[in-house]
């Protein structure tokens, strides 16, 4: 072991800096630190070094009371303890949870996503009812008063088959537009939508399974797998709603979504179509 002299040069500090350090006086706040420190240490020790800044600092502060857990430390403070100075003295030691983590094969979801898209993006469709494409939207009335709007569209020519104004969005809901468009004689062999928990509940998809339909899902955040319909709200939000009085009741609502929906399915033309209307055009094929 070298001299003072020596050991101050190495830390880049005076003689005189290092004796005043040695003969100060430990401050209040540092033997709490310390005490919280060995607090912790015990903490870590019973909970299998798994316990995080949250964790650590409700224990502290014994917030559930005497009970068994705490009976098990010997420590007891007479203070409160936030999280910033837990997670600043668990730091400064290197003390951290050692949580694992699950690990998630990104590679075996990207390739499961793209196998549960049997669309595959492939919107045009030559004949009416081969693939219908659902999803539900949110719309208001009043001052703050929320629905949802589902719908069940073809894709060929863009016509919707049938839709629903539902309080939330439920697998229930999601069963009864297609209930109604089955009203129509047929059902489509194969349905695509998002991965909403409506459609990928158990209900919903046994539904399908029972009109012998299989069911395409989008990947996740990927709005462009169902894009159809995402141009669908779009348009009748910005092009029909945003043109109409506001709906100050429920009923207001319901009698515009029923006139958007006859708009759109009766009245547009679009270029796509042949510059027909979306029902002229399901016409036309059938």
């Amino acid at each position: 072991m070298g001299t003072v002299k020596e050991l101050a040069a190495i830390a880049n500090v005076s003689r005189k800096s290092y004796y005043q350090w040695l003969k100060r006086k430990v401050t209040k706040h540092e033997l709490e630190d310390q005490a919280i420190l060995e607090a912790i240490y015990q903490i870590e020790n019973r909970h299998q070094h798994s316990a995080g800044y949250e964790k650590v600092t409700k224990i502290l502060n014994n917030v559930n009371g005497k009970n068994a857990e705490i009976e098990e430390y010997t420590f007891d403070f007479d203070f409160q303890i936030n999280i910033k100075r837990v997670r600043r003295i668990m730091r400064e030691h290197g003390i951290k949870a050692d949580i694992r983590q699950k690990k998630h094969n990104r590679q075996r979801q990207k390739q499961q996503y793209e196998e549960d898209n049997l669309l595959k993006r492939k919107f045009d469709q030559p004949l009416p009812n081969l693939v219908w494409v659902t999803d539900t939207t949110e719309l208001s009335y009043g001052i703050a008063n929320k629905v949802r709007f589902h719908a069940v569209l073809d894709l060929h020519g863009r016509y919707v088959i049938s839709y629903l104004i539902s309080p939330t969005e439920t697998a229930d809901a999601a069963i009864e537009v297609f209930k109604q468009a089955q009203e129509n004689g047929c059902f489509a062999p194969m349905v695509h939508s998002d991965r909403g928990a409506a459609y990928t509940s158990q209900a919903f998809n046994s539904y399908l399974a029972s009109q012998n339909s299989v069911h395409s899902l989008s990947a996740p955040g990927t709005p462009g797998d169902n894009a159809v319909i995402e141009r669908y709200w779009n348009d009748f939000k910005y092009t029909w709603l945003a043109h109409q009085p506001h709906p100050k009741t429920l009923s207001e609502l319901e009698d515009l979504v029923k006139r958007g929906v006859e708009y759109f399915n009766t009245v547009e033309i679009s270029s796509k179509r042949n510059n027909l209307t979306a029902e002229d055009y399901r016409n036309e094929a059938a």
